[in-house]
């Protein structure tokens, strides 16, 4: 069962994160047989139907993304009310792309786009396969083990995990040598980077491939070259929060005196050069002269006088009513739709700017 998408406005509207599948495209002009046995096909021949499993925020992300670039989308979701809201979020998304330039005709965007209510529908024809459902093991096992049964043998599987590894939920598959893990940002469409993330028994030509794909579509890949739990940018994330978290709990700064420290400090500069990069710009000398400079600090500071973060409920209940006295819960759906419109408005100035 098929279903073109109808899309209306709803700024605002939040939705739970869902399942989601991407056809899978394959711009190497590689095909994987389950034996693993390699045909040679040419890209332009490809038919860039995706498959994306999961309406939810990230599934709603890449069908965007995917459709943008031309793609035949197929989004499924087990959930009518999933299915129906999906509608909503991806036509007030592709306005406020529209309007901020990101996108020229969201009509046409949007007939790429359909709802898809089996699973098995969903996969049909397709060459790529994401896959965006809950950040759980089990879940992701039993997930990546009917799609290995129902896809074509070509199609590439890939997972939106943020943080479970391939080799954690693709071992068993018959076809294991083409799943890996392609993890975007929140939200895809709005901040290009992809974390490619891919077990042992990965096909390398895969790897390859799904660079190339994320290319195409206008996303920023970076190729992991061993697997670790939260990939790249959430060990990042993590070492800022677990450092924050410590600050706010030995009562050194204010939880949002600390946003702020981002915000209005080193946020300015990463949003477009990274910590190396920062601090390389950042000495006469460049980075070594830096790391001369400051690195004893910095070496004191990986030793720290502060406790262990704590993540437990009481502790993170202390932050959060600073968070509700400042942003009520009931406003929460319209500040992340503020957030969306400054990310559009950030990438819409990066592109302007990297003319």
């Amino acid at each position: 069962y098929q279903r073109h998408i109808r899309f209306k406005s709803a700024p605002g509207l939040g939705l739970k994160r869902g399942y989601m599948m991407i056809p899978s495209f394959n711009p190497s002009g590689i095909s994987y047989m389950q034996n693993s046995e390699h045909v040679s096909t040419n890209p332009e021949n490809m038919s860039k139907t995706v498959a994306i499993i999961g309406a939810g925020l990230i599934g709603c992300g890449w069908a965007i993304v995917f459709a943008r670039a031309g793609w035949r989308v197929s989004l499924y979701d087990p959930h009518q009310q999933a299915r129906l809201a999906a509608q909503d979020s991806i036509a007030a998304q592709l306005n406020l792309l529209e309007a901020h330039h990101l996108c020229s005709d969201t009509s046409e965007i949007q007939s790429h786009i359909h709802c898809v209510a089996e699973l098995q529908a969903a996969v049909q024809g397709a060459d790529y396969i994401q896959e965006c459902g809950p950040e759980n093991l089990d879940e992701k096992c039993k997930i990546f083990g009917e799609l290995d049964k129902i896809a074509s043998p070509e199609a590439i599987l890939a997972s939106s995990s943020s943080g479970l590894m391939a080799s954690q939920f693709t071992a068993d598959l018959s076809g294991r040598h083409r799943a890996l893990v392609a993890h975007p940002v929140n939200p895809p469409h709005l901040v290009p980077l992809v974390e490619i993330s891919s077990a042992e028994w990965t096909d390398p030509n895969i790897i390859k491939t799904v660079h190339q794909i994320m290319i195409s579509i206008g996303q920023t890949p970076i190729t992991l070259h061993k697997e670790i739990p939260g990939f790249v940018l959430n060990r990042l994330q993590g070492a800022l929060l677990n450092e924050a978290l410590r600050l706010s709990q030995a009562g050194i700064a204010s939880a949002e005196d600390i946003d702020k420290t981002i915000r209005d400090g080193l946020g300015m500069r990463w949003s477009f050069i990274g910590p190396f990069e920062t601090i390389d710009l950042n000495a006469p000398g460049g980075l070594a002269d830096y790391a001369a400079r400051y690195g004893a600090m910095y070496r004191a500071m990986a030793e720290p006088p502060l406790a262990s973060p704590d993540w437990s409920k009481a502790a993170i209940d202390k932050i959060a009513q600073e968070r509700r006295a400042a942003l009520d819960i009931k406003d929460l759906n319209q500040r992340q739709y503020w957030r969306d419109a400054r990310l559009a408005a950030l990438a819409a100035h990066k592109q302007k700017q990297d003319r």
